[in-house]
């Protein structure tokens, strides 16, 4: 199936190869053109190819180099355009763009990890649980044209990311070149794309009654913590539930009127916490439109609890990723980057997940940083790429899913 010169580095780091294998079977050069093709609105390709940029900013993100610019340095003999025309280009990145490509990532993905992780144990069966959680991009160094007229500190973007906490994997993102454009001004976009039966679980900046309602309206869910200016109307007495590992449930009906005066049923939880947060909370306050039958009580607090793994992926993500491009400072092209090191978190989440389907994902979860993961690829990446020549990774490309994922399957971690 693989040359023999795979071999060594199978047997010293299998992930590198998985790692590089995965980019050849998603991304390459050709598949990335084509896909770009068809998607891009504004832009076009000319002299400089889409899968060109793609591989200046996947080097940044991944810290093998410092800037696009030294990433053109090393590159700059088989890139025919000068380094003025790759900032252009990058500067003009449209946002639906770079959103498309994370979307495009995860979709190719996707079917893999579900193969690599089998089935799973929802806690919501039959339903498809969405995070969902915001980006701001770090402030820029440089005072920059579009920014200036910003009086506080300039902020290149913002991106709400959606993640699927069952195969561990950001499968969308809502990017938005204002970083100081409140988030539930983007949530119209989000609503566009609620599917029925989705469970949405977010934190309080998105409890508005837009959002909320507008979910309900659609057959979908959600588990929402209460924003202090949230509207509703109590219904009846709050009844004691039982207790949790963070504190002591509670739960009450009530009434929330939309914009057209239509009343939608939900319930609200209270969590009376054993300790503060880290903001001083005593009690955590949630909404939601799921039912009884559906989720207990018990379940809603625990579901919202557990909505901590998005913000531990954007952890990890700023770990081992220069996903915060700041240099860049040009709002299309840092979100260009964040979503690019979206699309190296989505690689590495295969990874992983080969890595969980032989040990078991906890143990991974517990014992595997992301951190080790891009470390030994960073460490082998450049020497295996210099002994394995670029045809031999071809192979990777129509490989049955069923070969891949028996592949996949034989890694160890050391």
């Amino acid at each position: 199936m693989l040359s023999p010169v795979f071999t060594p580095f199978i047997k010293s780091s299998p992930i590198s190869v998985m790692a590089r294998g995965m980019v050849e079977r998603v991304l390459n050069p050709e598949q990335l053109d084509e896909w770009f093709d068809t998607t891009a609105k504004e832009q076009y390709t000319k002299d400089l190819l889409f899968s060109t940029l793609f591989n200046l900013m996947s080097q940044v993100v991944q810290g093998s180099q410092r800037s696009i610019h030294a990433a053109f340095q090393t590159s700059k003999e088989d890139i025919t355009v000068s380094i003025t025309s790759i900032y252009n280009k990058l500067n003009g990145m449209e946002p639906s763009t770079s959103a498309a490509l994370v979307r495009y990532a995860a979709e190719q993905v996707e079917p893999i990890i579900q193969k690599l992780l089998g089935k799973q144990n929802s806690p919501l069966p039959g339903k498809r649980i969405k995070l969902l959680d915001g980006n701001c991009i770090e402030k820029s160094h440089h005072r920059i044209k579009e920014l200036r007229s910003i009086a506080a500190g300039p902020l290149p973007g913002k991106s709400l990311v959606v993640y699927d906490p069952m195969l561990h994997l950001p499968i969308d993102v809502f990017p938005c070149e204002d970083g100081h454009a409140q988030e539930r001004s983007m949530l119209k976009t989000v609503l566009e794309t609620i599917v029925a039966d989705d469970v949405w679980i977010a934190d309080r900046n998105f409890c508005v009654v837009e959002f909320t309602c507008g979910i309900d309206k659609r057959d979908a869910w959600f588990i929402i913590r209460e924003h202090g200016n949230y509207p509703f109307e109590l219904i009846g007495k709050g009844k004691y539930i039982g207790k949790i590992e963070t504190g002591a449930v509670y739960e009450q009906p009530i009434r929330v009127r939309d914009e057209a005066g239509e009343e939608h049923p939900f319930r609200r939880i209270r969590v009376k916490l054993k300790g503060e947060t880290r903001d001083g909370d005593t009690e955590i306050l949630i909404i939601t439109n799921l039912s009884k039958s559906a989720a207990n009580a018990k379940t809603v607090a625990r579901l919202y609890r557990d909505r901590w793994t998005i913000e531990t992926a954007f952890q990890r993500l700023a770990e081992y990723l220069n996903s915060e491009i700041n240099t860049l400072g040009y709002p299309r092209a840092a979100l260009f980057g964040f979503c690019v090191a979206l699309v190296a978190y989505i690689g590495m989440s295969v990874v992983k997940a080969a890595l969980g389907s032989v040990h078991g994902i906890d143990f991974i979860d517990q014992n595997v940083s992301g951190y080790y993961v891009a470390n030994e690829i960073e460490g082998v990446y450049q020497g295996m790429m210099i002994v394995i020549d670029v045809e031999h990774w071809v192979v990777f490309r129509d490989m049955p899913t069923g070969d891949l994922v028996r592949l996949l399957k034989k890694p160890k971690v050391s």
